[in-house]
């Protein structure tokens, strides 16, 4: 969904606050105000991990708080920034929840929340037994004369705090360009992992030629080098043939691209990050990985992922799986993907695709914008939805540019948008990870207080109003059958079109069916 969630969903430091907000180019035309919203959702997450934490282990917020940066790793300064936060706030935290206020009242007294007039107070936790007005003001007199609140009235943005301007500036770049941060020889392949590197798109083997990349035709059989990076090259000394043209001739090697969303990018955010009980050391081992891949793990995807996930959960991806069959097939995968994307915005980081109609092989391009051109966090989401119109108007743009780029013989595949009812129907009595401990917050007030704050990534389908939720239903239907007619009347030179349904619940049966209209076009 849209790529605030990330921070909404987790942010274990105060520096991850702003960073989403400010770089997506889905959100130029949002209001200040949701700025304000993921920085109070950001706090009262940060100071509820705190406070958990002094519970769990029976300590002081102070060693609470030390415990917390002792679980960080070095890599991007994250234990020694956090050292620093501390250092800023903690003093007015260990006041305020010394006197058993809860995170909502320490954030709003910090005014990293507010109120704004006429506007609803927005709350995760169950409000104080006493007036809201009269706990603020007792909180406020117990912070009165600290000088950190000059930080949290200069304005919301964290990053404007000289310690984490480098920091911030990169991930900001990280998510503002879809192309690989590393990258010598401009062929949009890398040797670097993160930052749009082989994670998300197949390993370059020879970054000093921008001739050399995956996905390519071998260049005369391969003879002399590995001009596709599939592994496969050099004469065989028994019979001269190169082996490149030997088991791969014939073979009808495809490359795997995912143009999608954040489900494509496979957002994720591990329940040790922002469950007190799960933390230690080995907790937050992979943040700087996700922070630099924009807390997405694309290497993990149903699409293109190729490695297995640290709970022991052995990868199948669709590309995995066409590499089994053919392993000519190996390294060809592109996940060009973005939190916050949908049919309106594609346009804007399509060209992040790499593919030359004369030299490389053909691709299977799956269409994979399944949630935000429904989901939105406005007070109204219906309006903003995204129309059949506009949606017909957008892909067939985006087809002609693939019908411009892709070689021929290639396959696009349309996923329709899935019923996202579940996300409120399974989860709402639920309780969320910030609730488990005292059992005093469900899903249900986690994504109430997002909608409060007008942060939402979805409030169609994470609303208690179940009329919101069946016609957002019905938009994504409308939408769906878009996509289906575009494929059922639309022919292009270069591809085949086809359209499948998916459904959240059925990812697998989806991958399988893909898997199977892919087998059946390459006999």
């Amino acid at each position: 969904m849209k790529d605030r969630w990330k921070i909404l969903m987790a942010a274990p430091l105060l520096l991850l606050l702003p960073l989403h907000t400010s770089a997506s180019p889905a959100y130029d035309d949002q209001p200040a105000r949701h700025s304000d919203g993921h920085t109070c959702v950001g706090c009262v997450l940060v100071v509820s991990m705190i406070e958990q934490l002094a519970q769990v282990h029976n300590s002081t917020v102070q060693a609470s708080m030390e415990r917390l940066c002792s679980y960080l790793p070095e890599k991007l300064s994250l234990k020694t920034t956090c050292y620093l936060v501390v250092h800023l706030f903690g003093p007015d935290i260990i006041k305020l929840l010394s006197a058993d206020r809860n995170a909502d009242v320490v954030c709003h007294t910090l005014e990293f929340c507010k109120q704004d007039p006429g506007q609803p107070l927005c709350h995760l936790y169950p409000l104080p037994k006493e007036a809201w007005k009269l706990t603020l003001e007792k909180a406020r007199q117990i912070v009165e004369k600290s000088p950190t609140l000059k930080y949290s009235r200069s304005g919301s943005d964290i990053c404007s705090l000289p310690f984490l301007a480098k920091i911030c500036q990169k991930i900001k770049l990280a998510i503002k360009n879809s192309m690989p941060f590393k990258d010598v020889d401009s062929d949009k392949y890398s040797v670097f992992p993160t930052l749009r590197g082989y994670h998300w798109r197949g390993r370059d083997c020879n970054d000093s030629n921008g001739m050399v990349y995956p996905g390519r035709r071998p260049d005369n059989w391969d003879i002399h080098q590995d001009s596709n990076c599939n592994g496969i090259w050099g004469v065989d000394p028994k019979d001269g043939i190169p082996y490149e043209k030997k088991f791969c001739e014939g073979s009808q090697p495809r490359g795997i691209i995912l143009l999608g969303d954040s489900a494509g990018a496979h957002f994720h955010i591990p329940p040790e990050w922002i469950t007190a009980s799960q933390m230690s050391l080995k907790s937050f081992l992979n943040l700087p990985t996700a922070i630099t891949d924009e807390l997405d793990w694309p290497q993990l995807s149903g699409v293109t992922g190729f490695l297995n996930s640290t709970n022991g959960v052995k990868e199948n991806s669709i590309y995995l799986r066409l590499r089994k069959r053919n392993h000519c097939n190996h390294r060809d995968y592109q996940n060009i993907s973005r939190n916050g994307a949908s049919s309106q915005n594609l346009e804007t980081f399509i060209e992040s695709l790499s593919r030359n109609q004369l030299l490389d092989h053909p691709a299977i391009v799956i269409y994979a914008m399944i949630g935000n051109d429904v989901c939105n966090g406005k007070n109204d989401p219906v309006p903003e939805m995204t129309t059949p119109k506009k949606l017909y108007s957008k892909v067939m743009q985006t087809l002609q540019y693939l019908n411009s780029h892709l070689p021929n013989g290639s396959h696009v595949i349309l996923y329709g948008l899935p019923d996202g009812t579940f996300l409120w129907d399974n989860l709402h009595s639920r309780y969320h990870p910030l609730g488990q401990l005292n059992k005093d917050v469900t899903y249900a007030h986690f994504y109430s207080f997002l909608s409060c704050v007008q942060v939402s990534p979805c409030l169609g389908w994470m609303s208690s109003n179940k009329t919101l939720r069946t016609l957002t239903t019905e938009r994504a239907e409308q939408l769906s059958n878009t996509l289906k007619k575009i494929a059922t009347s639309e022919k292009f030179t270069n591809f085949n079109l086809f359209y499948m349904d998916f459904d959240f619940r059925e990812t697998i049966v989806v991958q399988e069916k893909s898997l199977l209209l892919i087998d059946c076009q390459l006999r």
